[in-house]
């Protein structure tokens, strides 16, 4: 077995010195460097609060008025949504609305338009990225799967929908 000399081993516990902290360094300052890089407003407080009934009222008010209390978009609820728990819980509510408006959609044409206003502004708020907000899209996009026979029904979510990704 061949001996280490003691001034080789010396140089080799710098250099893996030198890696290690430049590793910590720079698992420590991905955060400061990124900071910036995310939503650049937070979530505003009336989406958090925002539950099934207000959303529902918001949709009724669709295209024009199609806010909550304090004026934010329901897009923008979604786009500023930047952890898993904000986004988590617009989806558990918007996913309820979703669910509770193609219950009526079959009978209720405003219903299958306001269904397709509220995916249309997900949409808008997911962007093109997608990513975790892309998801939600996806799950909205089901409560319509079960439409596609009927177009008359389709077709008011269709309008619901292009309304949705140009205001909501």
């Amino acid at each position: 077995m061949q001996s280490v000399r003691p001034d080789r081993m010396l140089a080799v516990r710098r250099v893996a010195t030198a890696r290690a902290c430049t590793a910590v360094f720079a698992v420590l300052s991905t955060p400061v460097i990124f900071a910036g890089c995310g939503a650049e407003e937070p979530l505003p407080q009336a989406c958090l609060q925002a539950g099934r009934p207000e959303v529902l009222q918001v949709l009724r008010g669709a295209p024009d008025r199609a806010r909550l209390s304090d004026g934010t978009l329901l897009s923008t609820c979604i786009d500023r949504a930047e952890d898993d728990a904000e986004l988590q819980n617009l989806g558990i509510t918007f996913v309820a609305v979703a669910d509770a408006l193609t219950a009526r959609s079959d009978r209720d044409a405003r219903a299958a338009y306001e269904l397709g206003f509220l995916i249309g502004a997900a949409q808008r708020g997911a962007g093109p990225t997608g990513g975790t907000q892309g998801e939600l899209v996806q799950r909205l996009q089901q409560a319509i799967a079960f439409q596609a026979e009927a177009s008359a029904v389709r077709s008011e979510v269709e309008r619901g929908m292009a309304a949705g990704r140009a205001s909501g």
